[in-house]
């Protein structure tokens, strides 16, 4: 029996009290995020989904009939609500899916207004109580994947989420999307065939590995707070990319990574502050530079893909909205303490 087919919610709901409601929808709120996040590829998108699908289901609650699981119904509403957005949106994307990579010394390119970004998703918003669901859960929304997944058309991606992700039979997929299974199975194909040119494949969705050693994001951490590019050159891959959200311009390989961060970021002396984070059910770290005032203030949160052969790829959101929603303070002191009531 697949997720998607679990026992449908029996009774009669005509009348039945907003509290009723509440007891039976509200365990799916987070794993409803999630799917949302997955098709629209930003926090912000899939929360005004999820409030949309919550108003339309206690809207029709009176007329559902248990003909399927109170689940499937759910995700029946989210997923039409996220192909309605979608038709009305452009797509989000990350630097290195608008252009090559830049040179180190040419100055950076800011984008415009009509660039919609790819946002991370606080871990904080995923679902946490069932074990098999965090890893599965966690794997599925790594920044990469989610990235990948908006390239592909809408009802593309739909199939793809639901079938692969959340592992629903071509048939129910079907049934929720109002199609055939034949035109399920080959939608399902041209997805997986465009992730796999994309060089994203089957193993996205397995649960990530977990880094040979915690040392190494903390040797990471350690180094860039202390602008210390001979011990970032040790746990950064020859292959490493760093992107930085609103700039356009992004950098490839290890060499050009550390020229910018040498000649851009690291100029002034105790100028950063880190603080581990979480976010896409990987490693972050957020980095607060020093102000006039004496404290250290947002600038970026950094999400990581750690490997065993070392950090393979940083991508820098300079968004200081990120940091309340992942659960960071607003300032900290010289010692990496936060600072409250400023």
């Amino acid at each position: 029996m697949t997720q998607a087919a679990q026992a449908p919610v029996r009774g009669t709901y005509a009348g039945t009290a907003d509290e009723e409601f509440s007891r039976l929808t509200e365990p799916y709120r987070r794993e409803l995020l999630a799917h949302c996040y997955r098709m629209l590829g930003s926090t912000h998108d899939a929360q005004d989904v999820v409030q949309e699908t919550y108003l339309r289901a206690w809207r029709g609650f009176s007329g559902f009939e248990g003909r399927s699981s109170l689940r499937v119904w759910l995700y029946r509403i989210a997923t039409s609500a996220c192909l309605t957005t979608l038709k009305h949106r452009s797509r989000r994307v990350l630097p290195s899916g608008l252009g090559p990579s830049g040179d180190p010394d040419q100055p950076l390119t800011i984008a415009g207004p009509d660039v919609a970004w790819v946002h991370p998703l606080p871990d904080a918003e995923l679902p946490g109580t069932d074990p098999a669901t965090i890893v599965s859960t966690r794997s599925s929304v790594r920044l990469a994947l989610v990235a990948a997944l908006q390239y592909l058309p809408a009802r593309q991606r739909a199939v793809l989420i639901l079938r692969d992700v959340l592992a629903w039979h071509a048939s129910e997929v079907a049934d929720l999307l109002d199609t055939t299974t034949d035109a399920v199975n080959s939608a399902l194909a041209r997805a997986r065939a465009h992730l796999a040119r994309t060089g994203l494949t089957e193993d996205m969705f397995a649960e990530p590995a977990e880094p040979a050693d915690r040392m190494l994001l903390d040797r990471y951490a350690r180094a860039f707070q202390d602008a210390d590019t001979e011990a970032l050159l040790q746990v950064l891959r020859e292959d490493v990319t760093m992107e930085m959200p609103p700039h356009l311009t992004w950098f490839a390989g290890r060499d050009a990574v550390l020229r910018f961060l040498t000649t851009t970021v690291f100029g002034r002396v105790d100028a950063i502050r880190t603080i581990p984070a979480t976010a896409n059910g990987q490693p972050a770290l957020a980095t607060y530079t020093r102000d006039a005032d004496g404290l250290y203030h947002p600038h970026s949160l950094q999400v990581l893909t750690p490997t065993r052969a070392g950090v393979s790829r940083i991508v820098s959101f300079h968004d200081r909205s990120l940091f309340e929603p992942c659960g960071l303070p607003p300032h900290v002191d010289g010692g990496g303490r936060p600072v409250e009531g400023r």
